[in-house]
């Protein structure tokens, strides 16, 4: 089948969108922020990714709030007011929690309270991060682009943040100073309402890669002097 999207993003014909389907797995933005009269924010996002990695950048992109005049995602506000958001890592064993914390509620409420999840202290960022993630990112808010689409909701505001602080747990890395992956189990957004888990893990060298392109892939630190 074909469809175009500029003749109405129903025009596949299908019962289900099948776009967010195709692109997939997403990582979750699991992003934690304060606004500056101290309220906290919980909420995940589904397009999220890192940018770059010298220095390490992330972004997320948030659409409009579905409550009342469809405003700007707390989120969104929180990082930019205040300067920071902090990411942490959706887990298979978070999985219910996360889920929760998508509820859209009043900027007065505590999603981390309303998710059951523990509020810990950051080293830089205002605000807390989920202690019962295994990994956390302290994010120092950079720009916001916004992209408007014609519609109220679907409006994105695209985030981005360069990595301040990094939080991981003893206890997921491995003896040979990788993340066990396998072990955190981390989880990722398909279509519809469904979702993975990364379980499965294969490598892959990139072919006729030089010994610098191949340690700025596996994230390893290259020296010629003692090479």
């Amino acid at each position: 089948m074909e469809y175009s999207p500029k003749q109405g993003v129903r025009s596949h014909g299908l019962p289900h969108d099948p776009f967010k389907s195709s692109t997939v797995p997403r990582p979750i933005g699991w992003i934690s922020t304060v606004s500056k009269d101290g309220k906290d924010n919980l909420a995940p996002y589904s397009q999220y990714q890192n940018l770059t990695w010298d220095p390490p950048m992330v972004m997320f992109a948030a659409n409009q709030s579905v409550l009342g005049d469809h405003e700007r995602k707390d989120t969104v506000k929180n990082a930019e007011e205040t300067g920071w958001f902090v990411w942490n890592m959706a887990t298979y064993d978070l999985r219910e929690a996360v889920n929760l914390s998508s509820k859209a509620l009043p900027p007065e409420e505590d999603e981390f309270e309303f998710a059951g999840v523990t509020k810990e202290a950051c080293i830089e960022a205002p605000g807390y991060r989920v202690k019962e993630s295994p990994v956390h990112f302290e994010c120092e808010y950079v720009q916001t682009i916004r992209i408007p689409t014609g519609d109220p909701v679907s409006t994105v505001d695209i985030v981005i943040g360069r990595v301040a602080q990094v939080h991981i747990d003893d206890n997921v890395i491995m003896d040979n100073g990788k993340l066990d992956i396998k072990s955190i189990r981390p989880i990722a957004r398909l279509g519809y309402y469904d979702y993975t888990v990364v379980d499965q893990i294969f490598e892959m060298k990139a072919p006729a890669a030089t010994k610098e392109e191949l340690a700025g892939l596996e994230g390893r630190n290259f020296d010629n002097k003692t090479e």
